[in-house]
């Protein structure tokens, strides 16, 4: 059915990236819940720690993948709406865990995970297929800052809240990612769905009604022709490629470098930053982990500045430049603690907490948005849909095992000898980028593709 209300295209946009906030929402509010968690269960066992922290990573690498082919039956609207229904099942199940019911939690948060991965595959989806060309170079950084915006805000949810009774605390914090799903349920039931999956499905008029929504009329014609001429190509390229064409000469040195960078951004070491900085504290200083709560927010609002820093200087710079820049300081924040400790016995412990803070400065505006980027322009038209799949799970996967293994790795061995690992990794990315990435800024797709093809030649 038509939609004979006008929508603006700012609440289209705005809902459209709400899905954003929530997706990072429910990754940061286990950061503040886990110490309360911990104390409330007596958990001391580091496997039971890391599965319940990285659970929902677990059920975003299927999510992931099922959002995308269900979208294309369902649609993008129909698809947001269902995860945010997940979201907010999953949150109020997961305060109402009974008392040590781990694996009760963990099944949850996987199941909670389905819609975190879902909800990152679609919200992108939907608003490059909604908003005009010329801002859908900015989204991936818009959607960085959406997403470090949702993270900062569960950070300062578990700092108000983290003056209640210790049950309770970690109860509410859980729930209350409840409501920002019903929030987004509600602004999404007013969106229209997206012109190009109307098309894909014969729909031609209803999806110029929505394009009268949010173009001016004497550009609807043409970019109605756009959306059928591409939608032709990838049904073209969706005949004639199977997950072997990933491997094939002419595309392999491409697949390599995006699914390379997807996954290095991930097994960088952030998310332990990100899911344990309290614990991390407590380790170093020896005071509770409750009570370090307001080191999240500081590390959230380095995030969100870092996200608007590089929507100033996203085109400004070479995407292997930044790349280059924020690895090798990256890697020095991680490497330099330990070997101060190793010089200096008897520094002050706070000292690899200044570290990170710097690791995630440059992080910020340089692998967590660029690697997107890259994922976006680098895969030729032929097998973009299966390659960015990939890149998607490889990195979700590198998700998942830090959020696992930190907790078990920090408890055979010091923080720094872990962080100093991550470090060596950091490293490693750079050496990657500058022999394996080619720089995408300022060529097109076309031209990318090129590359790649020559490259292969001359390797």
């Amino acid at each position: 059915m038509i939609n004979k209300k006008k929508v603006s295209s700012g609440f289209i946009y705005f809902f459209g990236a709400f899905g954003g906030i929530l997706f990072g929402y429910d990754i940061g509010v286990m950061t503040g819940a886990l110490p309360f968690l911990q104390q409330d269960w007596g958990l001391e066992n580091a496997a039971v720690i890391g599965w319940i922290t990285s659970s929902i990573m677990f059920g975003a690498i299927f999510g992931g993948a099922m959002a995308g082919q269900l979208s294309d039956k369902l649609g993008r609207r129909k698809m947001i709406l269902l995860s945010a229904i997940i979201f907010a099942i999953g949150s109020i199940l997961s305060g109402i865990a009974p008392h040590n019911g781990n694996i009760f939690l963990i099944v949850v948060r996987v199941f909670l995970g389905m819609a975190v991965g879902a909800a990152s595959a679609l919200v992108p989806a939907y608003m490059s297929e909604m908003a005009p060309a010329r801002l859908r170079g900015r989204l991936s950084g818009i959607n960085q800052t959406m997403i470090v915006s949702g993270m900062l805000l569960s950070y300062i949810v578990d700092y108000l809240l983290s003056g209640l009774p210790t049950t309770m605390a970690w109860r509410l914090m859980l729930t209350l990612a409840a409501v920002p799903a019903i929030i987004l349920f509600i602004g999404v039931l007013k969106l229209p769905e997206s012109p190009r999956f109307l098309i894909k499905n014969n729909r031609l008029e209803e999806a110029r009604k929505v394009l009268s929504f949010i173009r001016p009329k004497n550009q609807i014609d043409t970019e109605v022709k756009q959306i059928q001429d591409t939608i032709k190509e990838e049904r073209y390229a969706g005949q004639n490629v199977s997950w072997s064409s990933l491997l094939n000469s002419k595309y392999r040195y491409l697949v390599i470098a995006g699914v390379g960078v997807a996954a290095f951004q991930q097994f960088q070491g952030a998310n332990a930053i990100f899911y344990y900085i309290p614990l991390i504290v407590e380790k170093a200083t020896g005071n509770a982990a409750s009570s370090a709560l307001m080191w999240p927010i500081i590390q959230g609002i380095i995030l969100v500045i870092g996200s608007l820093l590089f929507l100033l200087i996203a085109d400004k710079f070479n995407r292997r430049t930044l790349l280059t820049l924020g690895g090798t300081v990256m890697g020095l924040s991680f490497i330099l603690p330990a070997i101060l400790n190793l010089i200096i016995p008897n520094a002050d412990p706070m000292m690899i907490v200044v570290f990170l803070s710097i690791y995630v400065a440059f992080y910020s505006f340089t692998w967590a948005p660029l690697t997107w980027v890259i994922v976006g322009e680098i895969f030729p038209l032929m097998i973009r849909g299966r390659a960015s799949g990939l890149a998607s799970s490889f990195n979700w996967i590198g998700s998942f095992l830090v959020g696992l293994l930190f907790p078990i790795m920090t408890a055979s061995m010091s923080q720094e000898a872990v962080f100093a690992i991550f470090g060596a990794i950091c490293l490693l990315g750079v050496i990657f980028i500058r022999t394996r990435v080619p720089e995408t800024r300022g060529r097109t797709l076309e031209e990318i593709e090129k590359f790649g093809e020559s490259t292969r030649k001359t390797a």
